[in-house]
């Protein structure tokens, strides 16, 4: 049974740090492409960031690149998301997902992504 299990959200102020993790069970996680998506109320779940089965090119979203980092740990089946510079519009739901589409074909959209995280909350709030 795949398990992805998000954590390290919570609540913090403008201009903040946090990193947030996921931790993968039941398939072999160096196989598969991870990325993170964000889903705020009332909107679409969005892309984030993405990165291959092997830790490199990773991929932004526009408005997060030079704010956030993808990274993973193949020997301990995580993926990590260290994010900085935070805004209050960085506030939603994160949710981390695994994939084993083709890198150069993979989309920036949940539908090309096989398994997903229960997700965890971000609150950027004064």
């Amino acid at each position: 049974q795949v398990e992805l299990v998000e954590s390290g959200g919570g609540l913090v102020q403008p201009g903040g740090s946090l990193r947030l993790s996921c931790a993968a069970s039941g398939l072999t996680f160096r196989s598969w492409h991870a990325g993170w998506f964000r889903q705020a109320p009332g909107k679409e779940r969005e892309f984030v960031a993405a990165i291959n089965r092997s830790g490199g090119t990773p991929r932004y979203l526009d408005s997060v690149r030079g704010r956030f980092t993808i990274s993973r740990d193949n020997a301990k089946n995580m993926v990590h998301l260290q994010m900085s510079s935070l805004k209050p519009e960085d506030t939603a739901v994160y949710f981390c997902a695994a994939t084993n589409t083709v890198w150069s074909a993979l989309r920036p959209v949940p539908d090309d992504y096989d398994y997903w995280g229960q997700g965890t909350q971000l609150t950027v709030s004064s």
